[in-house]
């Protein structure tokens, strides 16, 4: 590891820098431009949120080759044919390129550029890697939250799963990102201290083990925390806990319950905290909830306030995969501009820089999105891209993850109804790609066409 591993150039796969050499090996030069999408939803979800920009941008500005960690690429075979042009290269290797993106927090669907790119060539290649993975990760987790902020009805949601996170630094990611999709805060500490978002936390079943009274530790825990002490009531008898709390005649900030039948218990407790005249204190449910089971509980009337969600959350276990990708629209070499696409049928990309246009109602229901050239003009539609970098340094300010959550909570709200169904919902929210966009992509196909016929 180097001092600057968090922006190290290695970050990326071996082909990103294969190709590199090969561009400049080649004396090839040229100006590209690449959008980053995804080209489907997952399961059961109707919309996605866009996040993990800021981590994007900063490594742009950051990223390096420290002088080990060429001498590490000389050592690999595939390099051992290369000059020291390219090695020479990679020592003052720094992006310079244009980023235009989605501000976190945006509501998105299929085919919609999240961020669009332009850099030489070769930076443009060796960027790739780390953009996918900062991106499709949170984008993920900020989805999921979306959906189990939602399913929660207002209630709060924090982000209880570090612990089941793949590696600590997806751990404090998806603290992030599951703030940006509504979650209120985290538990991880870490990532209040990064990014200035609350913590929380109660206490575990070991601290009630450890004391040979449960009395006994509710009574120290309240000692020490008298404002804030959240106490666990579920690790020997959940109504017999809570009668040992109310005979302390101390009323704690509230109880969690983690395991147990939560609707049942929860309603005992709130009637029980009522009658000793404790109306304000919370009761709080963690262990092992995701959106169904949220939903579930409080159309069974469960007396909840909050809820803890950890491994459901920070792996999106119900869809953990997005499949952002990143594909090669336009190419600038020598003062020529040529369009590129994919002609896959199963893969099949449009063509140029584009820009996502939406329209909404008068009451600020979306009504649909159209996918354009850009520049294209529609009126009475509002742009979803905009320009975050040029000339490899930031054109916006770092993002604000409350900003970004307040952000997706209103477009959340301006959904149609039907996006918020927890299942797939009947009619998909319509985007169109702009019949100048189609005549591009014919063009382009039939040029194609043409030159493999020569």
């Amino acid at each position: 590891m180097t001092p600057n591993s968090t922006y190290s150039g290695l970050l990326t796969d071996l082909y990103e820098l294969t190709m590199a050499a090969g561009y400049l090996e080649t004396g090839f030069e040229a100006r590209a431009t690449f959008e980053l999408f995804v080209r489907s939803l997952p399961p059961r979800r109707n919309y996605l949120v866009a996040a993990g920009l800021d981590q994007a941008l900063d490594f742009l500005e950051g990223v390096r080759f420290s002088d080990e960690e060429i001498e590490y690429l000389r050592t690999l075979p595939v390099f051992s044919a290369i000059g020291g042009n390219f090695f020479e290269y990679l020592s003052r290797f720094r992006f310079s390129g244009d980023v235009w993106a989605m501000p976190e927090g945006t509501v998105f669907f299929p085919d919609e550029p999240i961020l669009r790119l332009t850099a030489p060539v070769i930076e443009a290649q060796i960027v790739e890697t780390f953009l996918l993975s900062a991106i499709n990760f949170q984008t993920m987790i900020a989805s999921k939250a979306a959906r189990i902020t939602q399913a929660a009805a207002g209630k709060n949601v924090i982000e209880f799963g570090t612990r089941r996170a793949h590696g600590m630094e997806a751990g404090i990611l998806a603290a992030r990102a599951a703030v940006i999709g509504g979650c209120l805060g985290t538990s991880n500490v870490a990532a209040g201290e990064r990014f200035g978002i609350s913590v929380y936390g109660t206490q575990a079943h070991s601290w009630i083990m450890a004391h040979e009274d449960e009395g006994e530790a509710f009574r120290k825990f309240l000692d020490i925390f008298p404002e804030q002490a959240v106490l666990l009531v579920d690790t020997y008898d959940v109504r017999a806990a809570v009668e040992k709390i109310i005979a302390l005649g101390r009323k704690p900030r509230g109880v969690r319950l983690d395991s147990g039948d939560f609707a049942a218990d929860s309603k005992w407790i709130r009637s029980r905290l009522d009658r000793a005249g404790w109306e304000n204190a919370i009761i709080f449910a963690s262990g092992d909830l995701d959106e169904d089971r949220i939903a579930a509980l409080l159309a069974e009337g469960a007396c909840i306030d909050g809820f803890g969600v950890g491994t459901a959350l920070v792996n999106s276990s119900d869809s953990p995969t997005l499949g952002v990708i990143y594909k090669l629209v336009e190419i600038e070499s020598h003062g020529e501009v040529r369009s590129a696409a994919k002609f896959s049928a199963a893969k099949a990309t449009y063509p140029g820089k584009k820009q996502v246009y939406r329209y909404a109602r008068p009451d600020g229901c979306f009504e649909h999105d159209v996918i354009g050239v850009e520049g294209e003009q529609f009126p009475g539609s509002r742009t979803l891209l905009e320009s975050v970098m040029v000339g490899g340094k930031r054109s916006a300010p770092p993002a604000d993850v409350f900003a970004a959550r307040e952000l997706c909570g209103l477009q959340k709200s301006q959904l149609p109804p039907r996006l918020h169904s927890l299942r797939d919902a009947a009619e998909p929210y319509p985007v169109r790609h702009s019949s100048k966009l189609k005549t591009s992509l014919g063009d382009l196909r039939r040029r194609m066409e043409r030159a493999a016929s020569i």
